[in-house]
């Protein structure tokens, strides 16, 4: 296609009515002969910084490109839909924190950092809300299920890659150290990932509640051990 302006306009009206992100290879079809794809990406570039100073930004997520709401107008934006905003229990919280800092782990990873059993509410949370998914197994006794993030909790929180979560030694986390029931690596890791989880846009969390809570009392399936 030679004309840039028409290529450009055909982005952004694919763009605008995906409602979801659309991977870089998928708006490649859109063109017939295929164009370079620098060139695409040139123009990706270009719709950007266009609206760049519109109350819509178009992003690059882990899944690719999509349009979405500024977080000055998202308050206002609120006032359409019915759902509360999404709740967060420290469990939760933590056990996710730990997946995205220290994947892929097993169930008895996350219970040898946080120091309690982690509840099998929060795993089924957490997949359920498709954050997090099974890679592989450990070779080990039992073949505990490995966990990793997911490319869906990089677009609900505006990221293109884990890269983009705080470094954890850049954190000051000693206001958490204090807390009984929270190991300080637990604490450390939380707060990175609730660092990025309250900065995110906030038309990338428009998702049900998170607010499931730890079993404590219930057993670990295997012994805790970090490897």
């Amino acid at each position: 296609m030679d004309d840039s302006g028409l290529a450009k306009r055909i982005l952004e009206a694919a763009l605008l009515v995906a409602g979801e992100p659309v991977p870089f290879g998928q708006l490649m079809k859109l063109f017939d002969p295929p164009m370079d794809e620098p060139a695409v990406q040139g123009l990706l570039h270009e719709l950007r910084d266009e609206w760049s100073t519109r109350s819509v930004h178009l992003v690059e997520v882990a899944s690719g490109w999509r349009f979405q709401a500024v977080p000055e107008v998202q308050t206002y934006l609120n006032r359409l839909s019915p759902e509360r905003p999404p709740r967060y229990s420290r469990g939760v919280m933590e056990t996710m924190a730990i997946i995205c800092y220290r994947q892929p782990v097993t169930r008895g990873d996350i219970e040898a950092i946080r120091g309690v059993a982690v509840s099998t509410n929060v795993i089924k949370t957490l997949e359920d809300r498709q954050w997090i998914e099974v890679v592989g197994h450990r070779e080990t006794p039992g073949r505990p299920a490995l966990y990793a993030s997911t490319k869906n909790f990089l677009d609900d929180l505006g990221l293109r890659s884990l890269s983009e979560l705080p470094p954890l030694a850049e954190l000051d986390t000693s206001h958490l150290l204090e807390l009984p029931d929270a190991p300080p690596k637990a604490a450390e890791i939380e707060l990175a990932l609730a660092s990025t989880t309250l900065n995110r846009p906030e038309s990338t969390a428009d998702v049900a509640a998170l607010d499931a809570t730890d079993e404590r009392p219930e057993p670990p399936e295997h012994s805790p051990t970090v490897h």
